[in-house]
């Protein structure tokens, strides 16, 4: 029931995000390993918050790969099928083999990824949550599956402004939606 877009990398990308009806609404947000949303995201009440590695693979957190197993996959939780989120490699493939446009799409900021096909999505610039909804419409913020391997409070997440992309783990704190 959700449509998908082949950019030319390893995998196919949503059109949407999760809670959204088409590319330029924000959709909901979701605490990292969270698959409800919150009306409130601080560290008090985080699934994850300063759990490391080794305990999230004990709790069936993350599995043996070291990403988010189906039941703490919001993709999965949510959409169902084969659905779920990117892992820290398939967004670093997003970043480095894509042309990255700062633009509007129907008076929405956000990214136009176009893919090494020719084929594109819209990112909307949605900021993210903690306490209360922050820079929105100055730039973006994804999760990945993926922990961070040097921080115990931190997840790989992609993050895009007007000017750059990246994939990064330091500030990627789990309990932001």
């Amino acid at each position: 029931g959700y449509e998908y877009v082949d950019l030319g990398l390893s995998v196919k990308w949503a059109t949407c995000n999760v809670g959204a009806n088409k590319p330029e609404d924000f959709g909901n947000y979701y605490a990292w390993g969270e698959t409800t949303t919150k009306s409130e995201y601080d560290d008090r009440n985080s699934l994850t918050y300063e759990i490391k590695i080794s305990r999230l693979q004990k709790r069936g957190i993350i599995d043996s790969n070291g990403n988010l197993t189906s039941s703490y996959d919001v993709a999965t939780a949510n959409w169902g099928g084969t659905w779920r989120m990117p892992t820290k490699s398939e967004l670093e493939e997003l970043e480095d083999k894509c042309t990255w446009t700062w633009t509007k799409q129907n008076n929405v900021i956000g990214c136009k990824v176009t893919g090494p096909n020719g084929n594109s999505i819209f990112l909307p610039a949605a900021g993210y949550r903690f306490d209360s909804l922050h820079f929105d419409n100055y730039r973006g913020e994804y999760w990945s599956s993926s922990p961070s391997e040097s921080y115990s409070d931190d997840s790989y997440y992609l993050i895009f402004y007007s000017s750059a992309h990246s994939v990064r783990s330091y500030g990627g704190s789990r309990e932001d939606g």
